[in-house]
């Protein structure tokens, strides 16, 4: 059988082993030799390079850039085999291929050893020639993409450990602060120091707390290139890391009004703005990179870019699992670098964790809160504790009198009248005088009806100067253990300012515990109980108001009647106590019906004038 004839190779692209910049150079001192090898090379769309002298080569190599070295080791100024010891190790980038008509084979070897891809042995032929030099090319492709790829993975490591240590570094810094100012801080000096994610700025929008706002909050950065050298300078000066200048946060202006935070201030954008860069990189929970004010699919508001005054920068959102949280803004302003996928992902790492610490100082706040709520009501309770008992004696001594009321009232009415009567009717000494017994008695009788009927506390007010907003607090902290039983919310009104009354601190605090406990039973289903204090400048008043089923039948004019009432059980008698309470106290009292559902109390109480 006859053997197979060997295919010519495939002709390579250019770009497919060369860089742009790229090109073979020919070494060798005989012209008809190296012009036959470049038109073979030609022939495979590979640039060449001739050089008749290690001379040559040597200003060849400082103009150009070799992909391959077609290298004769017999040259006028020299011998090729030596200038393999300085050109590998110089060149470790470069493919070397020896063509001589030298044959001995240790010489062979030692190019081998040098570290050359291929010897071949003059006359060469065509095929031989672009096989050797497509296969030094592609075992030097493959070795630079090894090159690229190892790198590439070590600057995957690399940063990957970074972020890590930048993580426990950070959760450290998150964990030592618990008040969302400093959280907010911490998260600024890490997005821009050196040692963080080394942006030249950072902003921080967050969302207001009734959802309606993103609000700038807080900014870091320099404001302008000299600021930037002085800073950094003196951090590297000083030596400091990441924890120093956590520590230190005077070193970055912080607090001061400064440019940086001027600008950050004046981000305000209404959620409602569905369509701003901004409230979509919130609402969508992705990030957006500007570049040359321009974004991928997204508009960029030209009055954001005048803010920033730079037309390149990065919005990476913040959010918990809930609900949006704000967005991180991002720039190199003062460097012009340009961000990298790289600086993208990474901000996007740290603002999942910057997220979870904004959210845990939100939770830790209001846990703080439901804390000192909660503490204010055991110190309230404890110092109170015979005031809820007095109410229910009051309530039911109220319910007992009316009972009486209303069942002797009627007899005793019936018999003073009949003797009365009687006593017109007979004109009989002895009988009269009977009749005019019975009738004293039963007036005695209805007068003691009467007195039932007026039950308060008559004791006169002992009036003292105090302040009327801790009285409100506290009350309403009687009910705090009743009001999450029952599902009821609260929203608590008080001015900074204290407004000064004088007043019997037991009576306004029996006045207001009675109007949020009817607030309170009006709301059987649950509801929204909201206590407002203000004043002008002669009243104070103070408004209860609840979401509750309200006055049925329209029989507000009645409620305040000692024995009106609407519950299954009891009488108007406590709105009666409090109508008393604050007449003695010069004030007023009154009950409104809002026309959806629910009642308005309202109590206006003269100010002194120490206001």
């Amino acid at each position: 059988m006859s053997p197979q004839p060997l295919k010519p190779p495939d002709t390579p692209q250019p770009d497919q082993f060369l860089a742009p910049d790229e090109v073979i150079f020919v070494v060798e001192d005989r012209p008809e030799l190296s012009g036959l090898f470049q038109k073979i090379l030609n022939l495979q769309n590979l640039p060449v390079a001739i050089a008749a002298s290690l001379a040559e080569l040597n200003q060849l190599l400082t103009e150009q850039k070799p992909a391959l070295i077609l290298l004769d080791l017999n040259l006028p100024d020299g011998s090729g085999l030596e200038a393999l010891n300085s050109l590998i190790p110089e060149h470790p980038g470069t493919s070397i291929l020896i063509i001589t008509g030298n044959t001995d084979l240790d010489t062979a070897l030692t190019c081998l050893r040098l570290g050359v891809d291929d010897y071949l042995v003059k006359p060469v032929n065509t095929f031989d020639l672009q096989r050797a030099v497509n296969r030094s090319l592609e075992k030097r492709r493959l070795i630079l993409d090894n090159i690229r790829y190892q790198k590439k993975l070590e600057q995957g490591y690399q940063r990957a450990r970074f972020l890590h240590e930048l993580n426990l570094k950070m959760n450290s810094a998150y964990l030592n602060r618990q008040e969302l100012h400093a959280i907010l801080r911490a998260i600024l000096t890490g997005i821009t120091s050196g040692q963080g994610l080394g942006f030249n700025r950072a902003f921080l929008a967050l969302i207001s707390d009734d959802g309606r706002t993103l609000q700038g909050r807080m900014a870091i950065g320099p404001a302008s290139k000299e600021e930037a050298s002085k800073v950094w300078t003196e951090i590297r000066e000083q030596n400091l890391n990441l924890d120093d200048i956590l520590n230190r946060p005077e070193m970055l202006d912080y607090e001061q009004d400064t440019p940086i935070n001027n600008i950050a201030r004046r981000i305000s954008i209404p959620t409602s703005a569905a369509e701003h860069l901004l409230i979509k990189t919130c609402n969508q929970r992705i990030s957006h990179r500007v570049t040359g004010g321009h974004c991928i699919d997204e508009q960029v508001p030209e009055e954001l870019l005048t803010l920033l005054a730079h037309d390149t920068f990065v919005a990476v959102p913040l959010y918990s699992p809930g609900h949006s949280l704000g967005v991180i803004l991002a720039d190199n302003s003062i460097t012009n670098r340009s961000i990298s996928d790289n600086d993208l992902f990474a901000l996007e790492i740290f603002a999942g964790q910057a997220s979870l610490a904004i959210e845990h100082s939100h939770l830790s706040e209001a846990m703080q809160h439901k804390i000192r709520e909660l503490e204010e009501m055991g110190v309230e309770l404890e110092k109170n504790k015979d005031l809820l008992v007095n109410a229910e004696r009051d309530a039911a001594l109220g319910q007992m009198s009316a009972q009486l009321v209303h069942t002797l009232r009627n007899p005793i009415t019936t018999i003073g009248g009949v003797s009365r009567m009687l006593a017109r009717k007979f004109d009989h000494p002895e009988n009269n005088r009977f009749l005019n017994i019975i009738e004293k008695e039963a007036g005695r009788i209805e007068k003691t009806l009467e007195d039932l009927f007026i039950y308060v506390d008559t004791r006169q007010p002992q009036k003292e100067l105090q302040q009327l907003q801790p009285l409100i607090r506290k009350s309403l902290m009687l009910f705090y253990g009743q009001l999450k039983k029952e599902q009821i919310s609260y929203q608590l009104n008080l001015p900074g300012e204290p407004i000064l009354i004088h007043m019997d601190n037991r009576h306004i605090q029996q006045l207001l515990v009675h109007l949020i406990r009817n607030a309170m039973e009006a709301m059987t289903n649950g509801g929204q109980l909201s206590i407002t204090c203000s004043r002008d400048e002669q009243t104070a008043t103070i408004t209860i108001t609840d979401t509750g089923c309200g006055v049925v039948n329209g029989n507000l004019d009645r409620v305040g009647d000692p024995f009106f009432t609407t519950k299954i059980y009891g009488t108007g008698m406590g709105l009666t106590l409090v109508e008393k309470i604050a007449t003695d106290h010069g004030g007023s009292f009154h009950l409104d019906q809002d026309p959806n559902q629910g009642m308005t109390a309202t109590v206006h109480l003269p100010l002194t004038e120490n206001n």
